[in-house]
């Protein structure tokens, strides 16, 4: 199965987040049916992405994750460039 065709199961913490009026969609998710980790991922409005290497026990870790680098570095650190990595 190529991951174009892979079904994913979505985070209830997934979705649009907006802060010092930037908006980004958030994505956490992981293969559907199954108890792997989360990947955390974030879209800016250009469609640039930001995905983190590692993966989280919880959607909820994930999301705490994400907070914190919004907390730590700023919600802008997601429109700085096309594509970064992050941990």
């Amino acid at each position: 199965m190529t991951e174009s065709e892979q079904q994913f199961e979505f985070s209830e913490f997934s979705g649009e987040f907006v802060d010092d009026d930037v908006t980004v969609i958030l994505r956490i998710y992981r293969p559907a049916g199954t108890y792997r980790d989360w990947t955390l991922e974030v879209y800016d409005e250009e469609g640039n992405t930001t995905v983190w290497n590692d993966t989280f026990d919880t959607d909820r870790d994930a999301f705490q994750e994400f907070l914190a680098t919004v907390q730590r570095d700023g919600i802008r650190t997601f429109t700085e460039g096309p594509v970064q990595r992050l941990h």
